[in-house]
């Protein structure tokens, strides 16, 4: 099973650290009242993906986004 961990989330949403850490935890917290053992710090992609509705193929990294800007 493919896991995001906490850069993955900064890059894909462009938020912060902590920021991405609340989002791993919320989503950690549903996954384990529908009765799923999960891993501090890192999220399933598949359900990220789920909860986020996209593809990650859509989404541009900040850093590319100011690349892009300059």
């Amino acid at each position: 099973m493919a896991f995001y961990h906490v850069e993955d989330v900064v890059a894909l949403l462009g938020v912060s650290r902590s920021k991405a850490y609340k989002i791993i935890q919320d989503l950690n917290k549903e996954l384990k009242k529908k009765g799923y053992i999960t891993v501090s710090g890192k999220v399933p992609k598949k359900y990220f993906l789920e909860k986020f509705y996209c593809d990650p193929a859509d989404i541009v990294p900040t850093d590319q986004l100011t690349a892009a800007a300059n």
